[in-house]
C-alpha cells in the first residue's frame, strides 16, 4: 500500500464524487490533502470530515489563472512544498453533436482542458525547485472510446492525454512525473445524472459500475513513489467496459 506520509497533495474538484473519494483515500495513507473547489464552503465541509490536521481547504476555480496563483502561493506559505497535483475537476455535457453550441463546447474546453493546463503550469515552479513532483490527470475512457452525445467532452479528454504525454517527456528530466487515470463508469452524480445506475453495467465483464474509491486507489499508486518509474502512463479503471460485453 502506498505510503504518503507528509506528502502535500492538491486535489481539484475535491469536494464531491471522485475528487472527494481521492482526498479521503490519500489522507488515509498519510497525505496532507489540499481540497480545491469553486465553493470554499463545500471544501471546508470535506476538510471537517477528514480532519483539519490532514486537510486544508482552498477556493479554486480551475479556469482562472489568478485562482491557481493564489492557491500555489498559499500552499507554499503554509507547507513549503507541493508533492502532488491531482487534476480531477471536470464537467460532462451529453448533447447531440448537431445541437452542441459554441458556448457549451468552450465551457468544456475551459474546465476539462484549460484547467488541467493551468494547474500543471502553476505547480511547476515549486516542483522544479524540489526537483521532484507527481502530477496525475484524471481523464476518462472517453478519450479513446467515446459514447454518443459526448463529442466535445471526448475531444477535451483526448486533448489532455496528448498534453500529458508531451509534458511527461519535457518534465521527466526535472524529476516531475505526469500520469493519467482513465475511469469508466463510476457511481457519482455526474455519471448517473441522479437517475440511478443504468442496467448496461451488468453486461460489462465485471458486471457492475465502478465505485469512487476504486479510482482513488489507482490515483494513490500513481501519485506515490510506488510508481517512481512511471511517467506518461495510462491506467484504465473501467471494469473491462472497453473490452466489450461479457457473455452472460
Amino acid at each position: 500500500m502506498p505510503n504518503l506520509k507528509n506528502q502535500v497533495i492538491l486535489i481539484t474538484g475535491g469536494n464531491r464524487g471522485q475528487g472527494k473519494a481521492i482526498a479521503e483515500h490519500l489522507a488515509s495513507l498519510g497525505a496532507l490533502v489540499v481540497i480545491g473547489a469553486r465553493s470554499y464552503e463545500s471544501a471546508k465541509e470535506v476538510v471537517e470530515s477528514i480532519g483539519r490536521d490532514q486537510a486544508h481547504p482552498v477556493e479554486l476555480d480551475v479556469t482562472k489563472e489568478s485562482h491557481w496563483d493564489a492557491v500555489t502561493k498559499e500552499i507554499e506559505n503554509e507547507f513549503g512544498k507541493i508533492d502532488g497535483l491531482i487534476n480531477n475537476a471536470g464537467i460532462l455535457k451529453r448533447k447531440a453533436f448537431t445541437e452542441l453550441t459554441i458556448e457549451e463546447y468552450q465551457e468544456l474546453i475551459n474546465v476539462n482542458q484549460l484547467g488541467v493546463f493551468l494547474g500543471m503550469q502553476a505547480v511547476l515552479p515549486l516542483m522544479e525547485e524540489q526537483q521532484k513532483g507527481s502530477i496525475v490527470n484524471n481523464v476518462s475512457i472517453s478519450a479513446f472510446a467515446p459514447i454518443g452525445h459526448s463529442s466535445a467532452y471526448a475531444a477535451t479528454k483526448a486533448a489532455v492525454v496528448a498534453m500529458s504525454k508531451a509534458a511527461a517527456i519535457e518534465l521527466g528530466p526535472k524529476g516531475i512525473r505526469v500520469n493519467m487515470i482513465h475511469p469508466g463508469g463510476v457511481e457519482t452524480n455526474m455519471a448517473t445524472q441522479g437517475e440511478g445506475v443504468p442496467e448496461f453495467y451488468s453486461s460489462i465483464p465485471l458486471g457492475r459500475i465502478g465505485q469512487p474509491v476504486e479510482i482513488a486507489r489507482a490515483v494513490a499508486f500513481l501519485v506515490s513513489d510506488e510508481s517512481s518509474y512511471c511517467t506518461g502512463t495510462e491506467i484504465i479503471v473501467d471494469g473491462g467496459m472497453t473490452l466489450g460485453s461479457a457473455d452472460v
